[in-house]
């Protein structure tokens, strides 16, 4: 099966099909992007569509997903909780104090429904991004000095379907729900990505370097598919 890798939106798998009658991206249910196209059209096809649909491709991302269900008590991150308090308000709202998230609630409005979980989201997204922005890039340096790799800056965001990606000209991306994952499996994808600026690639030469840094990568790549990045 063959794959391009966006330095947006990571490796992005292609289905060549007899019965295709135009190109079509979708998100895989792991959360990355798939491509379909008739069999005998171009690549290249796949490369102009992306070029062309940048942003109706993250909506697509951000609303597969945007899955996540915030209800009293949920854990955010590695710091942050919600904590549910009624209200003689008439709209529910949503702040954050220290390491709390407070979510003031109207006996009108369940926590579960679609205009409350959209009033949290914002406030979780902020506190998740006060975490990665905290550890990520202290981690990354130091697996990078541990391991010998050079990387030139990190960026962070959320309204991707991967953990990370490393561009071409070496800047690592790392997506902020990374901090709703494990410590171990944290540095699973650190590291993966600093890799990346020596082998842009999947090869086997990546997955060697990869099993140099990470004796147990092949344990952690199986927990890692149970994991999706979603805020």
């Amino acid at each position: 099966m063959p794959t391009i890798t966006d330095e947006e939106f990571g490796e992005i798998r292609i289905t060549k099909s007899a019965k295709a009658s135009h190109v079509r991206i979708r998100v895989g249910t792991d959360g990355t992007l798939r491509a379909s196209m008739p069999r005998y059209a171009p690549i290249l096809l796949v490369k102009r569509l992306i070029r062309s649909s940048r942003s109706e491709l993250r909506d697509m991302l951000e609303a597969h997903t945007s899955l996540t269900v915030f209800t009293d008590g949920t854990q955010i991150g590695k710091s942050h909780g919600i904590v549910v308090r009624p209200t003689s308000e008439k709209t529910a709202s949503a702040t954050r104090h220290g390491q709390q998230i407070i979510v003031s609630l109207p006996d009108s409005q369940p926590i579960e429904t679609p205009a409350v979980q959209a009033i949290i989201r914002p406030v979780v997204i902020a506190a998740l991004r006060k975490e990665a922005k905290s550890y990520l890039p202290r981690r990354l340096a130091h697996l990078a000095s541990h391991h010998g790799f050079r990387y030139e800056k990190v960026r962070f965001s959320h309204a991707s379907g991967r953990w990370g990606s490393c561009s071409s000209n070496g800047t690592i991306s790392l997506n902020i729900a990374l901090m709703k994952l494990p410590f171990h499996l944290i540095d699973y994808v650190l590291i993966h990505e600093l890799v990346h600026t020596k082998e842009m690639n999947h090869s086997s030469a990546f997955w060697s370097l990869v099993e140099h840094c990470d004796p147990s990568y092949k344990t952690h790549r199986k927990e890692i598919k149970n994991e999706t990045p979603s805020v």
